[in-house]
């Protein structure tokens, strides 16, 4: 099932969500060319963008490599939201995406993400000058509200709609739940029932049942996946074959996967440097390892030592011929069970 977002046509409904200090270029690719139905950036500082500040340039680097390409802007200030994107329109964005539901205190602390969900007058004046700066589909992401007593993401959805916000994507906790306890997809349908655009339900979906589950209790049009995909940027894509075959890609084999995470690896070290980008990937890697061990592919005592060994490791060549012997361990396991 595909979804339209203005005059845009995604391949599926199940989208990586976009997320800080995860979601660079490199993973995106990943996750894009995986089968996902849709990729968005880490969250862009609007103002930050417009200086040119080099994280904030970097974070919006992917055009032409990804299609369709999206920035996620965030800010507080109406002019900045507006020169922002029509930076990021210039830097080859086909869409734009506004962060009203990051929870992280940095940025609440400045009046962005989730705390425009506490003055609703305001964050419209946001989504408004968006809107009117660049002529591609703006879309909006938010929670359920600021806590349990203000959960008003049905009124700003509808007073977004008709501002012109081509789809609307909802994590199903409050900015104070954080990421505790467990999204309520079910309190997700208040929005459906206030709008006609696509709606995309986030929060919690990390298996093919979870997405089936999710879109009934919330009647969303799509899912969003968040942290289920650390480590394994090709879930998106496995989910929505699973929801729809042919609509996304079966989950790799070992094979495919070593090309996976090896070619990540060389375009995060292409991105971000050699030192930088060595310290960037060990966190990826150290996913994908532990998703390893969690597949029973070897025991937690090598867990430990492959961590120990592969994530302190500042030699990039040996860091690749270590990942090509993992996965060669791993299919001498599979080879061995079968």
């Amino acid at each position: 099932m595909s979804i339209t977002i203005g005059d845009i046509m995604t391949k599926n409904n199940v989208f990586l969500a976009p997320m800080s200090g995860v979601t660079d270029e490199p993973f995106r690719q990943a996750a894009h060319h995986a089968g996902a139905g849709l990729v968005v950036s880490e969250m862009v500082a609007s103002e930050e963008l417009v200086h040119q500040r080099k994280d904030m340039v970097r974070r919006a680097k992917g055009a032409k490599k990804i299609t369709p390409f999206v920035i996620q802007l965030a800010g507080h200030e109406a002019h900045w939201m507006t020169e922002g994107a029509k930076v990021a329109k210039d830097l080859g964005a086909d869409i734009i995406d506004i962060n009203m539901g990051c929870p992280a205190r940095q940025v609440t602390g400045g009046l962005s993400g989730s705390a425009l969900m506490r003055n609703l007058d305001h964050a419209l004046t946001l989504i408004e000058a968006t809107i009117a700066a660049v002529q591609i589909p703006v879309t909006l992401k938010m929670r359920l509200g600021w806590d349990d007593k203000t959960q008003n993401a049905p009124e700003l959805a509808k007073r977004a709609e008709a501002a012109g916000i081509a789809l609307i994507t909802v994590h199903g906790r409050t900015r104070c739940q954080f990421y505790t306890g467990k999204a309520d997809w079910k309190a997700i349908r208040a929005v459906r029932e206030q709008i006609k655009i696509p709606l995309i339900a986030n929060g919690d979906c990390n298996s093919v049942e979870d997405a089936r589950t999710m879109m009934t209790l919330s009647g969303a049009d799509g899912v969003m996946i968040g942290r289920a995909a650390y480590g394994r940027p090709w879930w998106p894509g496995f989910i929505a074959e699973g929801l729809k075959p042919g609509t996304g890609q079966v989950e790799p084999n070992l094979a495919k996967t070593t090309d996976i995470i090896l070619n990540q690896q060389q375009e995060t070290l292409q991105l971000y440097g050699s030192e930088l980008g060595n310290k960037t990937f060990r966190k990826h890697l150290g996913w994908t390892i532990l998703r390893l061990f969690k597949r029973g592919y070897f025991d937690e005592a090598k867990l430990i030592q492959l961590r120990g060994s592969l994530l302190s490791e500042t030699n990039n060549s040996k860091v690749s011929t270590s990942i090509a012997d993992l996965f060669h361990l791993c299919a001498q396991h599979e080879s061995l069970a079968a």
